[in-house]
């Protein structure tokens, strides 16, 4: 049986079709948008911000062309000034990301077990997210002690030199792990990590169910972090407790203990996640 090969006339030009697309795209453009969203992009990347001048640069655009946007972003509140006149961005988005009710759900679902583990282990504890290339803190419980080291709500951290990034990264299927080391933003202190290191040691978190090393930021404190389930297996958020060691014979929850704590802690909240799907995050 022959198979009849229409004629070239009748096939489609794809030259064509691609010039349709551009043209259709140009068409539907928003220049005004865009450059918002370029400067938004641009102050994401940087701990410290930038002045104007250097936001131009960054950019590739003249002052001129982006003043009005940026007396904008900063009117509604999106960007803010420093003394030095430096720009960065505000809590303003972080703020409506979490009027999502699946990430709203899941920080509900999740303080009452956080303030939990935070007065049976004496740590403060943390819930993580990976969000647009970083992790980030979603939800925290001070430790009930008279002092403790806690991470603020919206706070950005490291993807590869963190427990909390090490745990998001480590059960992810390949896939997902490489588009979210791909488009991975550095933040400020993160520490570059050798390709080799850390599949090594997103296997060695994959093994003990758990990832715990000392913080590359400050010095005597030891991240612990555990993963949390949501449905269909999936690893949606990571519980970090930052353990700070009492030497004064105060007794407490040693390591070993808080693990087991952390754990407990975890597989409530998974369950509670996949038993309600409104608490995927």
């Amino acid at each position: 049986m022959s198979t009849s090969i229409p004629p070239s006339d009748n096939l489609p030009n794809h030259h064509a079709v691609g010039e349709a697309l551009v043209e259709k795209a140009a068409r539907y453009s928003a220049p005004a948008l865009e450059k918002g969203l370029d400067i938004l992009e641009a102050l994401s990347a940087s701990a410290q911000g930038y002045t104007l001048n250097q936001l131009s640069q960054v950019l590739g655009r003249n002052v001129n062309e982006i003043f009005r946007m940026v007396v904008t972003l900063q009117h509604r509140g999106y960007i803010q000034t420093d003394e030095n006149d430096r720009y960065t961005l505000t809590l303003k988005m972080f703020t409506l990301a979490n009027r999502q009710p699946p990430l709203k759900s899941l920080v509900s679902a999740a303080l009452p077990l956080l303030q939990e583990l935070a007065e049976r282990t004496r740590q403060s504890a943390h819930l993580a997210i990976y969000q647009n290339g970083r992790v980030v803190v979603v939800a925290q419980a001070d430790s009930p002690e008279r002092w403790s080291f806690g991470l603020k709500v919206g706070v950005v951290m490291g993807l590869t030199d963190t427990s909390s990034g090490h745990v998001l990264l480590a059960y992810q299927d390949e896939v997902t792990r490489t588009r979210m080391l791909s488009s991975h933003i550095h933040v400020e202190g993160e520490l570059d990590m050798d390709p080799g290191q850390l599949f090594s040691l997103l296997e060695t978190v994959r093994q003990t169910g758990y990832a715990m090393m000392p913080s590359i930021q400050i010095q005597g404190v030891t991240n612990i972090a555990h993963p949390v389930w949501g449905q269909g297996q999936r690893v949606v958020a990571a519980i970090n407790i930052p353990h700070i060691a009492r030497i004064d014979g105060t007794p407490t929850p040693n390591t070993e203990q808080i693990k087991q704590m952390l754990a407990e802690i975890c597989t409530r909240l998974s369950q509670r996640i996949s038993e309600a799907p409104d608490l995927q995050g």
